[in-house]
């Protein structure tokens, strides 16, 4: 009888301190997420030495929860998966720091993850039966990309953003209409409240990628010219109009990609696929015969799960890292060969 495995995974790229065990890539026994976003929002943004502060304070308790939530013991572990990259190198090397000796202390492998690679592996969590190949959307505060998702381990860049992403512009548009930290889920509240009155471009440019710089300028000079004028505008017409132009051009992007390949298969993944017109925007394409994967709410963010999930792939594969394992603020998809 085939033996189940059980990864540990850890979280702390950013201002969330994470660890989750699951079982075989997609069954997850525990998850526990700390967030440092009441922390943050008092300054309007992650100051990074507040959260490596916040991820030496409590790592070993969210660890410790994560397993005993699911009744675990390191003995009933199997592999340490870490994020290791990308992200902020103070808190990155936090929970590689801890991971390291975790391993060290259990005699336990260690796998080094790719944190946009996590971000993929979210949708195996919600749909256990998803396999490649399929399109992927990638869509956070770092990264914007379509994604062939060829295998487990092998990913075809199609496109992405040439600037800003698409999570990036998101938070700048929420932080000039002065609408709190995190931004992300404050626009998309207020754009539902508004109307598309405002012209903004498409963020897709002529070779087929895409650029976040010159909508978020749009945004901000059109505030700022109000401003100066004392016109007053409608924040929540300035929101959704953004919204709009930010995720619009995506998807039509997507959908020009998914009849290049022939794929029936499209998922989204990252921060900004918890927003409500993208999910929708993408939901349209089931009435055309597209099978559509959306991770659950609580897995667009970031979290442990789908680092623990993206380690089983690795562990399967044989991929371990050694205890010299350091963080790395900037990573690329493992195989990425971008189109030129």
């Amino acid at each position: 009888m085939k033996k189940d495995i059980h990864i540990l995974a850890i979280e702390s790229s950013c201002d969330e301190t994470a660890a989750s065990v699951v079982k075989n890539g997609r069954e997850i026994l525990s998850n526990v997420v700390l967030s440092q976003i009441d922390i943050h929002r008092l300054y309007g943004g992650v100051v990074p030495e507040i959260a490596s502060h916040n991820h030496i304070e409590c790592i070993d308790k969210v660890v410790q929860k994560a397993l005993s939530d699911c009744n675990f013991t390191l003995q009933n572990i199997d592999a340490v998966a870490v994020t290791y990259g990308a992200g902020l190198v103070g808190a990155l090397l936090v929970g590689v720091s801890f991971a390291k000796g975790l391993c060290q202390a259990s005699n336990l492998p260690l796998i080094a993850v790719n944190h946009i690679e996590g971000h993929i592996c979210a949708n195996y969590l919600t749909y256990p039966d998803l396999q490649p190949p399929y399109l992927c959307l990638l869509v956070s505060g770092g990264h914007t990309a379509i994604v062939k998702v060829v295998d487990y381990d092998k990913y075809d860049v199609l496109c992405s953003t040439v600037d800003d992403a698409c999570g990036e512009a998101f938070d700048k548009v929420a932080r000039v209409l002065g609408l709190p930290y995190p931004g992300g889920p404050q626009i998309d509240k207020l754009a539902k409240e508004g109307k598309p009155t405002f012209p903004f471009h498409s963020v897709v440019v002529s070779n087929g990628n895409f650029s976040y710089s010159g909508l978020k300028t749009a945004v901000i000079n059109t505030v700022h010219n109000a401003t100066q004028k004392g016109v007053e505008i409608s924040k929540a017409d300035v929101a959704c109009s953004f919204t709009k132009s930010a995720i619009d051009g995506l998807v039509d992007r997507l959908w020009q990609e998914l009849n290049k390949t022939n794929l029936k298969t499209v998922a989204i993944a990252g921060g900004v696929s918890a927003n409500s017109y993208l999910r929708s925007r993408v939901q349209e394409f089931e009435q055309k015969g597209i099978r559509v994967c959306m991770p659950q709410l609580s897995l667009c963010g970031d979290n442990a799960a789908m680092i623990a999930s993206r380690g089983y792939f690795m562990f399967q594969e044989g991929q371990f890292a050694d205890l010299s394992l350091n963080a790395q603020p900037t990573l690329k998809l493992r195989g990425e060969k971008p189109r030129r």
